[in-house]
């Protein structure tokens, strides 16, 4: 290769030792020359400008083949895979340790597959990018341990991030690309994907192929066009197939030199697999069971098309641990994905289904779970006629998240509708509804075998009851936010109403009145709606105050219009909102 803006010699990476003083750099660059490790300096474009003589005894490769090359065109084994990794190191400035070197048999230098490479970015002074520097070591079996734990361990802060399961399934594909293969799969059964308890055993449930998706797929080919299915697509699974005996024994498969010539192989009945195969020279292949606490979760696909090298055992050993650790951050996602949809699905069924104020008030409510990982709380909201043509409007919030945050809220509205038919004041039904709540957290706190846990119940609610003859509104604050009440034609108002504490600290609450003429809007609602991670309350309350005054909005509009205030337009915590406007 004619490469003549690139000297054939090591002259351009003296600039990278004249810092250093004319006399130490010379001395460093005859250090580095005859150095048993072997080292190249690879410039911002990712060409060779600078090696010494003991890589060319591991790997076999000329210093004139080398210099002023590409990665790709100068080192043995998975280069494409090197030169992604080298501009990866370049544009992050993080070192890489314990990557494979792939020497392949016969190039007559007797490392083939017992070295180990790193890279680290070269910076100048000022901390500028100036190239990337390659290190080639052998590897003796304690060191090989090593680098895997290091892997296994990197591993750990790159893989199951989130309690998504497809999240976590590409994650796994993209660490392990091209760190052990070329090309890599990641298929759920569909229990998985929905949160649902996956089979109780490897292999077929009830004489029938289990479904699997298509979770998580990465290759050194951008675009992964080995794959035949996209995230997300129901994958294949032929019966006689590699596929089905990894499914069926639970134990991984090994395919050092994959068989794709001879006539008679499970190939013969896919031809779409084979023809990939063949158009993309995949020779090596691992497939691996996914399965965690018991359970088949998926399998994993590893296959080496432009590394030449063989899998090994060692390769397996390595791809078994990075699956099993990432089968546990899926099994943790399908569990949280489970409990979520079951808090939510039991939630929304103790929430009332319509809100009606009868012939006092028009009334309309909104429920929001939060879209983020601690998912379904304890907010609740209902809106009860009292004798008399009056109404009365709670909303609470239970600390926590999850099926026990939403039983706790069904258990309290339960007891608010109960002591609301006793027409209690709203400070007094608060102080019966402490005790309550109360009862709730020593039930909770003492567990079945008489050992003392101390609970982290907490709630608040807002108790107000309209009476439409005197245009009064009676309310009472448990640790709740006040309401807001916006007149006609007026601004948001937040009244200054007596701050009860949370329920369950055995205290007392008082009641206060409140004017609503004809026409005058107030707005109950959950701190998730006023309150974020980057905003106080008060700037929270009015920014939904502004929404909330807006006028010739319907009460749907109304809600919509708070609730699209939230930064980010998704919540940090659950949103409930009750908005209620006085009749004529």
């Amino acid at each position: 290769m004619d490469t003549p803006d690139h000297p054939p010699e090591n002259a351009r990476p003296a600039a990278l030792f004249a810092q250093a003083g004319e006399a130490a750099g010379a001395a460093l660059a005859s250090l580095l020359t005859r150095s048993p490790v072997a080292l190249a300096v690879w410039d911002t474009e990712l060409r060779c400008v600078w090696v010494n003589d003991a890589l060319e005894e591991y790997d076999g490769i000329p210093r004139e083949h080398r210099l002023g090359r590409r990665a790709r065109e100068a080192l043995p084994g998975d280069s494409a895979a090197a030169e992604a990794l080298m501009r990866r190191v370049l544009e992050t400035g993080r070192s890489l340790t314990g990557r494979p070197y792939g020497v392949p048999e016969g190039t007559g230098s007797g490392h083939a597959g017992t070295l180990s490479a790193g890279f680290l970015r070269l910076d100048d002074a000022d901390g500028r990018a100036l190239g990337v520097c390659l290190v080639v070591l052998p590897v003796r079996d304690g060191r090989r341990a090593r680098d895997r734990t290091a892997v296994v361990s990197e591993a750990g802060t790159r893989i199951g991030t989130t309690l998504d399961v497809m999240r976590t399934a590409q994650e796994l594909a993209d660490f392990t690309v091209p760190l052990i293969a070329d090309y890599v799969t990641v298929d759920l059964t569909e229990a998985v994907r929905l949160g649902e308890e996956p089979l109780a055993r490897l292999g077929r449930s009830g004489g029938r192929v289990p479904t699997f998706r298509r979770a998580g797929r990465a290759s050194v080919h951008a675009g992964a066009p080995e794959s035949l299915w996209t995230a997300g697509e129901v994958v294949y699974v032929p019966e006689a197939s590699p596929f089905m005996q990894v499914l069926s024994t639970g134990r991984p498969l090994l395919e050092p030199l994959m068989d794709t010539s001879s006539p008679g192989t499970w190939l013969d009945s896919d031809p779409s697999r084979a023809a990939k195969i063949r158009e993309f020279g995949m020779h090596s292949l691992m497939i691996l069971p996914v399965h965690a606490r018991g359970v088949l979760l998926g399998v994993a696909v590893f296959v080496r098309t432009v590394n030449p090298v063989p899998f090994d055992d060692g390769d397996r050993v390595l791809a078994e641990e990075l699956v099993s650790r990432a089968a546990l951050s899926l099994d943790n996602a399908r569990r949280y994905t489970r409990e979520r949809a079951t808090a939510l699905a039991l939630q929304r069924s103790l929430l009332p289904r319509r809100v009606s104020g009868g012939t006092a008030m028009d009334v309309v409510a909104r429920y929001l779970p939060a879209d983020a990982e601690d998912s379904v709380g304890g907010d609740w909201f209902d809106v009860i006629g009292l004798p008399h043509g009056r109404v009365a409007m709670v909303v609470g919030d239970v600390t926590g998240h999850g099926v026990k945050a939403a039983a706790t809220m069904g258990l309290l509205r339960t007891a608010v509708r109960t002591l609301a038919d006793l027409d209690l004041p709203p400070g007094e039904l608060l102080t019966r509804l402490d005790r309550t709540f109360t009862r709730l957290i020593d039930e909770e706190d003492t567990a079945g075998d008489g050992v003392y846990e101390p609970s982290a119940l907490g709630a608040t609610c807002l108790y107000a009851v309209y009476d439409p003859a005197t245009r009064r509104c009676a309310a009472a604050l448990a640790g709740h936010p006040p309401p807001a009440v916006v007149r006609p034609g007026g601004r948001a108002e937040f009244p200054d109403l007596p701050h009860g504490p949370p329920l369950g600290l055995g205290m007392t609450y008082e009641t206060a009145g409140l004017d609503l003429p004809a026409g005058t809007l107030i707005a109950l609602y959950t701190d998730g709606l006023v309150e974020t991670r980057d905003e106080d309350i008060d700037v929270g309350m009015r920014r939904v105050g502004n929404a909330l005054a807006r006028t010739g909005l319907s009460l749907d509009d109304l809600c919509s219009a708070a609730i699209g205030t939230l930064p980010g337009g998704a919540p940090d915590d659950d949103v409930t909102l009750l908005l209620a406007r006085a009749l004529p």
